[in-house]
C-alpha cells in the first residue's frame, strides 16, 4: 500500500496505482481487517478513478468490479464488470478467477468453474487461484475437491492462509471435526491478529461440540471488536454451529446494516443451510436482492 500511495503522490494521473492500491483495501476488507466502508468504500473511490483516467485498463474494471460483488452486492453488474476486463486483457487471471467466484456465490458453479480453470491456466502456481477454485468446490458441497484445491495452493505456498481456512470449512461439511479444528487453528497461528481466523476457529470448536472454547472466543471478539473491526457475518456462523438460530439471524441483520462482505456468501453457504427454512433468513436473502441460477432479476 505505501508503493502505491509514493506512486499516486509522485503521478496522480497514473491509473494503475489507484487500481493496486484499490485491490489492497478490498482485500483488507475482505478478511476482515478494515471496516467495509473504510476498505471497500474507499477501493470503490480509487477504482473509479483509475477509470476515469484508464477506460481501457483492464485491471480498473476488476477493481471496480470486486467492489461491485462485495460491496454493493450488486451481481449483475461486478459480472459485466469482470466481463469487460476480460474482453480489454483476456489473458488477466484475477479477472477470470474473481468473475469464478462472483458466479459461485450467485449458484452458477458449472460457469464459475470454467472461469476459476481458465485463470489457473493463465496462472497455474498461484495459490490463490487453486484458492478460489477451492471456495467455488465448497460453496457448491463438493468437499473433497475444495480440499484438494487447497492442498494444491499449499503446495506453492504452505503459509497461505486462506486455504487453511477453507479446508477447514470442508472439514465441517463432511462432519469430519478434528481436521477441521486444526486447519482452523493453523490459521489463525499463521495469523493471530485476524478477528477472521479468530471467528474461524470459534465455528469449529461450536460444530464439534466445545461450547465453552467457543463462548470464550466470542466473548475475546466481544472484547476485540471495542478497538477493531469484528465482521458480524463471522458472528452469525458461530452462532449457527452452537445452534443459537436467533442470534446467528440478528447478526445476520447486524451484516446487512453495515454492508459486511461476507453476506455475499448468504445465498451459497454450506454453513448456514440450517437456518435457510427460517422465514427471517429467507426475508434477509430477498433483501440481498441475489440474481437467480440464470443471472436473471433479483430472488
Amino acid at each position: 500500500m505505501r508503493c502505491f500511495q509514493e506512486t499516486i503522490a509522485k503521478d496522480a494521473g497514473f491509473a494503475a496505482a489507484h487500481t493496486g492500491l484499490a485491490d489492497c483495501l478490498s482485500l483488507l476488507s475482505l478478511f476482515g481487517f478494515l471496516p467495509p466502508d473504510e476498505g471497500l468504500g474507499k477501493a470503490k473511490e480509487l477504482a473509479q478513478r483509475a477509470l476515469d483516467l484508464d477506460p481501457a485498463l483492464a485491471e480498473a474494471h476488476a477493481s471496480l468490479a470486486m467492489v461491485k460483488t462485495w460491496y454493493d452486492f450488486d451481481f449483475i453488474a461486478a459480472e459485466r464488470g469482470f466481463e469487460r476486463s476480460i474482453e480489454l486483457n483476456p489473458r488477466y487471471p484475477i479477472a477470470h478467477s474473481w468473475l469464478g467466484y462472483c458466479l459461485g456465490l450467485m449458484g452458477r458453479f458449472e460457469e464459475a468453474y470454467t472461469e476459476c480453470k481458465r485463470a489457473i491456466r493463465l496462472d497455474p502456481l498461484s495459490s490463490p487461484r487453486h484458492w478460489v477454485l477451492g471456495i467455488v468446490h465448497w460453496l457448491a458441497r463438493k468437499y473433497d475437491r475444495a480440499i484438494e484445491e487447497c492442498e494444491t495452493a499449499l503446495e506453492f505456498d504452505p503459509n497461505y492462509i486462506w486455504a487453511h481456512g477453507v479446508i477447514g470449512w470442508a472439514n465441517l461439511g463432511k462432519a469430519r471435526y478434528e481436521p477441521a479444528v486444526a486447519a482452523a487453528e493453523k490459521e489463525l497461528q499463521l495469523s493471530p491478529g485476524s478477528t477472521f481466523c479468530l471467528a474461524n476457529l470459534g465455528e469449529a470448536y461450536a460444530a464439534v461440540g466445545l461450547r465453552e472454547k467457543a463462548g470464550e472466543i466470542l466473548e475475546q471478539l466481544r472484547q476485540i471488536s471495542g478497538r477493531q473491526y469484528v465482521g458480524p457475518y463471522s458472528i452469525a456462523r458461530i452462532h449457527t454451529a452452537l445452534g443459537n438460530k436467533d442470534s446467528a439471524l440478528d447478526w445476520i441483520e447486524t451484516a446487512l446494516r453495515e454492508r459486511s462482505p461476507h453476506l455475499a456468501f448468504l445465498k451459497a453457504d454450506p454453513q448456514l443451510d440450517r437456518l435457510r427454512p427460517d422465514p427471517r433468513f429467507q426475508e434477509l436473502l430477498r433483501r440481498m436482492k441475489f440474481p437467480d441460477e440464470t443471472g436473471a432479476g433479483g430472488v
